[in-house]
């Protein structure tokens, strides 16, 4: 079966489908839209930025996201609908940012803008996470010899835009079916289910696919790894998997929410969590790369599992056969070893409210601040009464073959007062829960010290001291 997506209001029918062919690949060498730039091939520096539209929840408006079309898959576009920079022009007259941009020199070598463009314009015409400051809009936007300084000003100096998206609305529920997409590429499969029913039956019938919601990962996986990959099956349009729900005992957050989208929700739940949300990669990234994604591959520097572990969160798994539902931390068995067999899938993650007198924390340490991969990452949730930590939750990221919890530290807090002994205590502790490895972000003993400069970040951030390089004054 093809491919089929709307670029510029018309639609494009692909058919004989590689499953793991780029966007960024057919729009350069197929479709000769040259605009969009390869230069990392991994999501990093957003050269290659493109928006892509679907309908809203109730199917009425359209709803955009920048994405990197370099770690984006052909058949995650089907049934979309499409925008490059290209689809700015006006009959060939420059976009009023475009215009801007051009104005204020705000590009030298040029080779990045077309993807500050399409950052910039999503944040022009409000799609999706861009309602946030102008400088996280483009935190997944490298510039190598512009500066950003007169790119700030060009996006400070250009206001809201406005689309008419009513007929391409109409054009996204034209194209829309509830049926599984399926193609065949030589001796490979791929599939995109439309129900959460549908994911069971065909994991019950293909246990050895390879699942793909946002790519950010498995993405790599094909631009670096120049793997192989049998059997796909895209699970980012089952709108099942993309629901959240609050309430007063907590989030639950389906497996296909992505982090742009739950980023709100995470920062009611607590702020920490929400500002861990942001530093996810690049908005790009966070439009792409889903919570349960982030859970389900098992990786022992993911940014997430640290803090809904310490949050005290459970995961559900769902297949043909069922569900059941387990604390977050079981999940992870060893490295590259998850508690899910091959035909279940992660349905959601539940994290409980944190109690108003319990004191939370959650720290990021990576070699730059934005859109970067954690060298450690420590969450902490002492639930307190009366002065005393009654329960304590520390997990970490980065120290082990899998986000742990610290055990010792856990008993070192558990029935102590909340004193600068206690921490201290706890410190010593914690330099026993765990042997990391030493690679390229950090060393061992970096790590070990640095875990022990989170836990001591908790107690100074408890007594109301600035601990955040945000809230760092020079002298």
């Amino acid at each position: 079966m093809s491919v089929r997506f709307i670029l510029d209001g018309e639609i494009v029918d692909i058919s004989d489908v590689d499953p793991t062919a780029t966007l960024l690949d057919h729009l350069r060498y197929r479709m000769s839209r040259t605009g969009t730039k390869e230069g990392c091939a991994e999501g990093d520096c957003g050269a290659c930025t493109v928006l892509v539209g679907e309908l809203d929840a109730d199917g009425t408006r359209v709803d955009w996201r920048a994405v990197n079309a370099c770690i984006l898959f052909l058949p995650m576009i089907h049934g979309k609908a499409l925008l490059t920079v290209e689809s700015l022009a006006d009959g060939g007259a420059l976009n009023p940012l475009q215009a801007c941009m051009a104005a204020n020199g705000s590009s030298q070598c040029g080779f990045c803008t077309p993807g500050f463009v399409m950052s910039l314009y999503g944040r022009a015409v409000g799609a999706s996470g861009h309602d946030l400051p102008v400088e996280d809009v483009l935190a997944g936007n490298l510039c190598r010899c512009t500066g950003y300084g007169p790119i700030l000003e060009a996006a400070a100096t250009t206001g809201a835009l406005t689309r008419d998206d009513a007929a391409l609305a109409q054009q996204l529920r034209d194209l829309a079916s509830g049926e599984t997409v399926a193609g065949i590429y030589g001796d490979r499969r791929w599939f995109v289910p439309r129900t959460a029913d549908a994911l069971a039956d065909l994991l019950a019938a293909h246990p050895d696919a390879r699942m793909v919601a946002g790519a950010t990962d498995v993405g790599l996986w094909v631009t670096k790894g120049l793997r192989v990959i049998d059997t796909l099956i895209f699970v980012g349009d089952i709108a099942e998997l993309r629901t959240m729900a609050e309430t007063d005992e907590g989030l639950t957050i389906g497996a296909g929410v992505r982090y742009a989208q739950a980023h709100a929700a995470c920062a009611r739940l607590h702020p920490d969590l929400g500002e861990l949300v942001r530093r996810i990669g690049g908005l790009q990234v966070r439009n792409a790369a889903t919570i349960g994604g982030n859970i389900a591959n098992g990786s022992p520097i993911g940014d997430g599992p640290p803090a809904l572990i310490a949050l005290g969160a459970t995961l559900t798994l769902r297949s043909h056969m069922g569900r059941r539902t387990m604390p977050l931390e079981d999940y992870f068995l060893d490295y590259g070893k998850q508690d899910r067999r091959s035909w279940e899938y992660v349905e959601s993650v539940h994290i409980p409210r944190p109690a108003p007198d319990s004191i939370v924390h959650i720290s990021k340490l990576s070699r730059r601040f934005d859109s970067d991969i954690s060298a450690v990452c420590g969450a902490f949730r002492l639930d307190m009464a009366d002065g005393v930590v009654t329960q304590a939750r520390v997990a970490f990221g980065g120290m082990a073959a899998t986000p742990r919890r610290a055990p010792l530290c856990e008993a070192a807090l558990t029935g102590q007062p909340f004193t600068e002994e206690t921490i201290a205590a706890a410190a010593d502790a914690l330099r026993e829960d765990y042997a990391p490895l030493t690679d390229v972000r950090g060393t061992a003993a970096y790590r070990i010290d640095a875990a022990v400069g989170l836990l001591w970040r908790l107690w100074h951030g408890a007594q109301g001291e600035a601990v955040s390089v945000l809230e760092a004054q020079l002298g």
